[in-house]
């Protein structure tokens, strides 16, 4: 059923007036989302991102955010694998995200842990289960404020709305060719650190 206002059917829109507000994918639909592929893309997308996180971190003593770069990406990789919903996007987005979020905690608090005097103690089976559990920790919190974070009206974050753009015009069917080409140019002008 589509809304009807003086004759004309009205466009989506993320601003719209409180009363007007309407998903982007309606109760009926019922799109791919959770998918194989979404899931290892993500997950390669998070080791990579985390790496880099890792590296530009220890070297330069500060992060980027990986979640714009990660969503313009999997919408030009999913495309070139075939058709891809905004669901399954936001599965890569989110994945590679918290796998780039995930390395930054780790890397910003062992050396602060070093620099206190536990640093003899460092081994891959205690920096695992910490980095574990501060992942789930990380996701307990954040479920209590899921149900605020699903009317994209209240929000006024600008890199999410951004990321959350890209993935909507993303879906509109436009070539994303022109994306990753710009993401190519770009990682050639960057000056190595």
């Amino acid at each position: 059923m589509s809304e009807q206002t003086g004759g004309r059917e009205r466009k989506w829109s993320s601003t719209a007036p409180p009363g007007e507000f309407r998903t982007y994918v309606s109760a009926e639909e019922s799109p791919k989302e959770f998918t194989i592929r979404a899931v290892i893309l993500g997950a390669l997308f998070g080791l990579l991102f985390g790496a880099v996180t890792v590296y530009v971190g220890l070297r330069a003593g500060l992060t980027v955010s990986a979640s714009i770069p990660i969503s313009v990406l999997s919408i030009s990789i999913l495309r070139a694998f075939g058709r891809s919903t905004i669901l399954e996007n936001n599965i890569v987005q989110t994945t590679g995200s918290a796998g780039e979020s995930l390395a930054a905690g780790v890397m910003f608090t062992i050396p602060a842990l070093i620099f206190l005097g536990f640093g003899s103690e460092f081994t891959f089976w205690r920096i695992f289960p910490l980095a574990l559990l501060g992942g789930w920790l990380g996701v307990l919190f954040r479920c209590g404020g899921s149900s605020s974070s699903r009317n994209t009206e209240t929000w006024h974050f600008p890199k999410a709305q951004l990321a959350l753009t890209c993935s909507w015009r993303a879906n509109a069917a436009a070539p994303s060719r022109a994306a990753f080409s710009g993401d190519l140019v770009s990682a050639a002008f960057t000056p190595s650190l």
